[in-house]
């Protein structure tokens, strides 16, 4: 039996940039000539938090519980996705520590949307923005990212039992 109190997740997620998407980031529409392409809205930030919870709560990945072949979830927003992780988490007896997570991204710039995505996703999660971290990065023009035919992001959880 785990008697330990305390978990941690990681979760990661990449979608490619495609015309004619909009590009949602941490539950917010971002300005971008160009959008994350997926079954669901692609937003990477909340699938890599999902990820992160999930795996935290020993539950497996948000593939599992919400496939992309689902026709319930096709085009669906991601925050519907992390609301009902949230309340998985919270029905196996956890609450949200804190949650950090990386953007990679060439373009856009992602500092100027950070403190509304902190407060939609905190939002969503029912807990306080200071709980998560955003920050953002670029691959310096390297690989997928810094050719920008997608984005990545990367996400770690800390759960407690409640």
């Amino acid at each position: 039996m785990n008697s330990v109190g305390f978990r941690v997740g990681f979760g990661f997620d990449v979608h490619r940039l495609v015309e004619d998407r909009k590009l949602w980031l941490g539950g917010i529409d971002i300005p971008h000539e160009k959008g994350l392409l997926g079954h669901s809205d692609a937003d990477v930030l909340i699938h890599a938090i999902c990820d992160a919870l999930l795996g935290a709560a020993n539950m497996r990945d948000i593939g599992y519980h919400f496939p992309d072949t689902a026709e319930e979830t096709d085009g669906i927003d991601s925050k519907i996705l992390l609301r009902k992780t949230m309340e998985m988490v919270r029905a196996k007896g956890y609450e949200l520590g804190n949650i950090d997570a990386t953007i990679c991204a060439e373009r856009p710039k992602i500092n100027p949307h950070i403190e509304k995505m902190k407060q939609c996703l905190a939002d969503v999660i029912g807990t306080d923005p200071d709980n998560i971290s955003i920050k953002a990065t670029t691959t310096e023009r390297l690989g997928f990212t810094g050719r920008e035919e997608g984005i990545s992001a990367y996400a770690v959880a800390l759960i407690t039992k409640a």
